[in-house]
């Protein structure tokens, strides 16, 4: 197994241990500060997966399936998460997760009938807020831990309880996310002719 497929595995395991330790929230000493760094360094393994597989060709048919995976289940794991949390409305969680297997039943299709499906850059833009978004409310749920108290400030200017920044993120998150999935779908629209 080459390092960008080590990389997508060991994603797959931090996405384990971020949801232990956001479970164990009540029990373990620093758990929120805990989530919030295996999120974070999964995140990064998503983009150095991917930069060392084009940069060394070294992109097999592993990765190529196991990749995309590894970073739904990621943004899966921490949406959910966070609305069991009460920091984001259920409803938003639905329809982010309705995109993501949306696009990956599409996929699915495609790779049915031997088409690939790249990545498209509104999708990449989405992806990266939903990283953002999720890095927000981690470390809001971490900012009275030592390791985050620094970045409290984050969290003061407020509307009916919520931080302004927050409520844009999630609302800029869940456009990109929407907008991105109706576009990467109607661009594909000829897979869906058959139904």
């Amino acid at each position: 197994m080459n390092l960008p497929n080590k990389l997508t595995v060991s994603r797959l395991l931090l996405t384990v241990c971020f949801v232990i330790a956001l479970t164990l929230d009540q029990v373990l000493p620093l758990a929120h500060s805990l989530a919030a760094l295996f999120f974070i360094v999964a995140a990064i393994t998503d983009w150095l997966d991917g930069y060392l597989a084009r940069k060394y060709h070294l992109i097999t048919s592993f990765g190529k399936l196991m990749d995309p995976l590894a970073d739904k289940v990621l943004m899966c794991a921490g949406f959910v998460m966070l609305s069991d949390l009460h920091l984001i409305p259920g409803w938003m969680v639905v329809a982010i997760l309705t995109r993501e297997f949306l696009v990956t039943g599409l996929r699915l299709v495609a790779s049915a009938e031997g088409v690939v499906l790249a990545a498209e850059s509104l999708g990449k833009h989405k992806t990266i807020w939903q990283v953002i978004t999720l890095i927000y409310f981690l470390i809001y749920l971490a900012r009275d831990e030592p390791l985050f108290a620094w970045m409290d400030f984050l969290y003061h200017w407020k509307v009916t309880g919520i931080a302004i920044t927050g409520v844009f993120l999630l609302w800029l998150t869940l456009a990109l996310t929407v907008v991105s999935g109706l576009s990467y779908a109607w661009k594909n629209r000829k897979l869906l002719a058959d139904m």
